[in-house]
C-alpha cells in the first residue's frame, strides 16, 4: 500500500459535492484568458493588492485595481447586485484575493477568486497589461 492509497479515495458522489464547490469559488488563469480572448467577460475582474504603481507596471488585461481594503458598499454600488467578481492578487503566497472575496460575499456580492493570481498569469506565460488602463486581451476571431 503507497502513501496514496493508505487513506482511500471519497466516494464518488462526495467528491462530486466537493469539487463543485471548489469549482463555485474558484477559477483559473487559463479560463480568465479564455474568456477575455473570446470577449466574454462576463464578470468584473478586479486586481486586489498593491499599490497603483505596482498595477501599472503588470496587471492581467481588463482587470480594474481596487485593493481588498478600499471594497465598500459604497464602492461596490458602481455595479448590479449580481455582477459576477473574479478577484486576484500577486499569487500563492498572497491572501489579498481571500480577503477581497470575503469582503465581497459579506456585502452579498456573487465572488470568485482566481487561483494563482499574477504568479499563475505569468506561469501560463499569458501577456500582461501596463499602464493606469485596465487595456484588454486580444480577441481571438
Amino acid at each position: 500500500m503507497s502513501y496514496v492509497t493508505e487513506t482511500p479515495a471519497a466516494a464518488p458522489q462526495i467528491a462530486i459535492e466537493h469539487f463543485s464547490r471548489r469549482l463555485a469559488l474558484e477559477t483559473d488563469c487559463a479560463d480568465v484568458a479564455a474568456s477575455l480572448k473570446a470577449g466574454e467577460q462576463d464578470f468584473v475582474l478586479l486586481h486586489v493588492v498593491g499599490t497603483p504603481a505596482a498595477y501599472e507596471r503588470r496587471h492581467v488585461p481588463g482587470a480594474i485595481h481596487l485593493p481588498h481594503r478600499e471594497i465598500t458598499a459604497e464602492r461596490m454600488a458602481a455595479w448590479p447586485d449580481d455582477t459576477l467578481f473574479v478577484a486576484y492578487c500577486a499569487g500563492p503566497h498572497c491572501n489579498g484575493a481571500d480577503q477581497a472575496a470575503l469582503k465581497l460575499a459579506r456585502l452579498g456580492r456573487p465572488v470568485k477568486i482566481m487561483i494563482g493570481g499574477i504568479t499563475g498569469w505569468a506561469d501560463e506565460e499569458l501577456p500582461f497589461a501596463t499602464g493606469p488602463a485596465a487595456g484588454e486581451l486580444k480577441k481571438v476571431a
